[in-house]
């Protein structure tokens, strides 16, 4: 499945390998027609375009107007229906429960402490540990999944995955990663290179970034 393929606006984060690895985590679920998606900070819409293209129910949320717009566009160019919404990951749709949550959210970590990101910064500076927004969705997904939805989210090996299956198992969901790759540093990683690895966070063998996709489901 490829989800390069799209129009991206300026400042809008364009579909990369951590979209790649999550499309991937997408093509195992098994989606009934009808079945109610929804994808945080869908970015381009890539993730949200490829759902309702096996018949699911779409709704996709972005904090960025650039990156609803582009949604939207990419959404129409491709002659799909998707739902595009602006807002802070789950503000949108507080009254509403998906079958399938989908998650590509900023988790790099950060220098300077946890000041809330601005710009286009806010596509993958998490916080110094990363989990700006990652504890976030650990927290507030679970009460938008129905009985046997499935939370997919995709995050690097440097924001603590364990972090994130120990708090959504706290809260009842069965969790395990599913898929792992490892890929080139890119040019954010490249720029902060040496302040991971005097924080410990890469070693100095390391040469590679870890992604991986956590997948956690609510019994019914």
């Amino acid at each position: 499945m490829s989800v390069v393929n799209h129009l991206v606006l300026p400042g809008v984060y364009p579909p990369q390998e951590d979209t790649e690895l999550l499309a991937g985590a997408l093509s195992d679920e098994p989606l009934p027609p009808g079945a109610s998606v929804l994808d945080v900070g869908t970015g381009t819409g890539a993730l949200a375009i490829e759902a309702a293209r096996r018949g699911g129910l779409v709704t996709a949320v972005d904090v960025s107007w650039r990156a609803v717009c582009t949604a939207r566009l990419n959404a129409a160019l491709a002659g799909r229906s998707v739902r595009v919404r602006r807002g802070n990951l789950f503000a949108p749709v507080r009254d509403e429960s998906f079958d399938l949550i989908l998650a590509n959210p900023p988790y790099v970590p950060t220098p300077g402490g946890d000041a809330r990101p601005r710009g286009e910064a806010r596509s993958w500076d998490a916080g110094g540990d990363g989990r700006l927004v990652l504890d976030r969705i650990c927290e507030e997904a679970p009460a938008v999944l129905r009985p046997g939805g499935v939370l997919l989210i995709v995050q690097s090996a440097l924001s603590d995955p364990d972090r994130t299956l120990g708090h959504l198992r706290a809260a009842g969901l069965k969790a395990s990663v599913t898929r792992r790759r490892r890929i080139a540093f890119g040019p954010v990683l490249r720029g902060r290179e040496r302040w991971l690895r005097q924080r410990g966070l890469l070693s100095a063998a390391d040469d590679k970034e870890e992604l991986v996709v956590v997948r956690a489901e609510l019994p019914v």
